[in-house]
């Protein structure tokens, strides 16, 4: 056989600078969009060419994914996190094998590398991303209430603070530092360094879908130190709240407060955590209602660090005998040792595995969210040893349910 016929007929490599323009076209033609400056929430602004793939048809890009470095809370602490996003092969090149083809050099790459022991990202199509180790690890609950409807309790606390109305620049640097404390508080939020900042608050008219610009909602305690925001926008009598946080109840319960008094609006949007507080707050919990749907798929690039990065909500001593074809380096026992909220350790061993299940399971539980058992009872996980089953899903749990509060934008800001 010749050299010609070996020759892959898709080469991967990642982009240099210059090729920015036809890379994003390839992307948002296979997203059914035009390509036009400001589009992909300026993703010329965040994207690294050097962690940025594509895939080549002779000259031509017919395939393309990018990473974006973050820093993700989990359970006890943070670690970093590849956050996948663009992902697009043409509709002209599919069935080629390229998307596996760029997934396999993806994360063969952090492996090598001693890269992100966690790769994460929001899937467009659910079907997708199992095949590569992938797993919803957190849910995201869609709420949408009635304004006429909706009331707090009497005893609802709100404090003495004060709410003010700002533009962007005066309040980023308040958005910042509330951020900044508030993402440590729930497994699945990130950092966000200057240049998502940028994208976060990038607000050109073309990309608000008929909506009012950003309000940016402050909140400060009488002192003056800032404990709560909001990001919001109006469309007819609909309020969207793009984004809230807050470090302290009292703040929380006051930016609510704030939503459920607005005038001019019946209805309000929001995108929250699935055990969010609010329902508890009103004195009709029925007045806000949510559906829930997938948030965050998380895959773990490497079982050990991944496993030894986060805290666990109890002792716990397991071996786990894991499978993972996509990435075999995974593959094996490991034993999984923890003191509770103190330390971990994850270690190969040749022991008697406790537990049988693959990575994506093993992704599924990493944030605290799906419990082990619940995955068990869906025969994605098998129990060796009497026992092993209910004190992994106890020492796996987190405090809260996990959520990342900018949904399908993940990780662009």
């Amino acid at each position: 056989m010749t050299a010609s016929h070996l020759a892959d007929p898709h080469p991967l490599r990642t982009i240099e600078a210059h090729e920015f323009d036809a890379w994003a076209r390839m992307i948002t033609t296979t997203y059914g969009q035009d390509w036009r400056e400001g589009a992909l929430r300026n993703a010329r602004s965040v994207i690294d060419p050097a962690r940025t793939l594509a895939a080549y048809d002779g000259p031509d890009i017919v395939g393309g994914v990018s990473v974006y470095g973050r820093t993700m809370t989990v359970p006890g602490g943070v670690t970093p996190v590849a956050g996948i996003t663009l992902v697009a092969v043409l509709p002209t090149h599919r069935r080629r094998g390229i998307l596996s083809a760029m997934m396999r050099r993806q994360l063969t790459g952090l492996h090598e590398s001693g890269g992100e022991p966690v790769a994460a990202l929001n899937a467009a199509e659910a079907t997708i991303y199992g095949r590569f180790g992938y797993a919803v690890a957190s849910h995201c609950a869609r709420l949408r209430g009635d304004l006429r409807d909706m009331a707090l309790r009497p005893d609802a606390d709100h404090g003495d603070g004060t709410l003010r109305l700002l533009g962007r620049d005066e309040a980023r640097p308040f958005l910042e530092k509330v951020h900044e404390t508030a993402r440590r508080q729930t497994a699945g939020w990130v950092d966000r360094t200057e240049k998502y900042w940028d994208a976060r608050l990038h607000d050109a008219e073309p990309f608000r879908d008929g909506a009012t610009e950003l309000r940016c909602l402050l909140h400060t305690e009488p002192a003056g130190e800032a404990t709560g925001y909001a990001l919001y926008r109006s469309r007819g009598s609909t309020v969207q709240i793009v984004e809230l946080a807050a470090t302290t109840r009292r703040s929380y319960t006051a930016l609510w407060r704030y939503f459920v008094h607005l005038d001019a609006h019946d209805q309000l949007t929001c995108d929250v955590a699935v055990d969010e507080p609010l329902p508890h707050l009103l004195l009709d919990p029925r007045a806000a209602r949510t559906t829930v749907v997938d948030n965050l798929w998380v895959r773990l690039v490497d079982i050990d660090r991944a496993l030894t990065a986060r805290r666990y909500a109890a002792p716990l001593d397991v071996v786990l005998e894991v499978e993972d074809t996509f990435c075999p380096w995974n593959a094996g026992r490991y034993r999984l040792t923890a003191d509770g909220a103190d330390a971990a350790d994850c270690t190969r061993t040749r022991d008697r595995a406790d537990l049988r299940l693959d990575s994506a399971t093993l992704g599924a539980a990493y944030l605290g969210g799906p419990t082990l058992t619940a995955l068990a009872a869906a025969g994605r996980a098998e129990e060796l040893r009497p026992g092993a089953l209910a004190a992994a899903a106890l020492a796996f749990r987190g405090a809260r349910e996990p959520f990342h509060p900018s949904g399908a934008a993940f990780p662009a800001f």
